[in-house]
């Protein structure tokens, strides 16, 4: 009995297949709008959270003022109570889109300062920023500077370049919000 070849009718088959699938997502990817010019970098508002921080914090929490638009925040947290005592992180790319973060925490230093800068080494150099004292850290990943304070150890670090690293630290403003029912923190009867 004369059959049909089984390769044959299998090549057949996938080809009927492509001839369908090919010309439906020509016309799918011609109709269907999509924007190359999408920036796929989410920023994120960071002004509850850090007015949260601020209020129950138990140090004076950094944020910056001042930087110009093309730096957009990308991250921010606050966590209370954990192995690092508690931990503020507000995260940025700068305008070269080279990330830089702020870190701040009342745990021990040494540990706190190893992980958010991604085990980068103190230098024993220092840079005058404001007013403050920040010591120069440097890494394979990310540098850093650190400001150890009485209750507080702050950190600006990432892969972006030192003067943006202390553009960031130019810019920080810590401040604690005024606990309830103090002088200036609301409406009074």
């Amino acid at each position: 009995m004369a059959g049909r070849n089984g390769k044959t009718q299998t090549i057949r088959n996938m080809m009927l297949s492509m001839a369908v699938v090919i010309p439906v997502a020509v016309v799918s990817y011609l109709f269907i709008p999509h924007n190359e010019d999408h920036d796929p970098i989410k920023t994120v508002g960071y002004r509850v959270e850090l007015d949260q921080a601020r209020r129950a914090a138990p140090y004076a929490v950094a944020a910056p003022e001042g930087l110009a638009k093309d730096w957009r925040a990308t991250s921010v947290s606050y966590r209370a109570r954990t192995e690092d005592g508690t931990v503020w992180h507000l995260g940025f790319l700068d305008p070269q889109r080279q990330y830089v973060a702020v870190e701040q925490s009342d745990g021990p230093a040494r540990g706190f300062i190893n992980t958010v800068s991604q085990r980068a080494e103190k230098t024993g150099r220092t840079e005058r920023v404001g007013n403050a004292t920040w010591q120069r850290y440097e890494g394979e990943k990310y540098n850093a500077l650190v400001r150890e304070e009485r209750g507080v150890t702050t950190v600006v670090t990432g892969t972006a370049s030192h003067e943006r690293l202390m553009e960031m630290a130019a810019a920080l403003k810590a401040e604690k919000a005024p606990k309830a029912g103090a002088p200036g923190s609301g409406p009074s009867n």
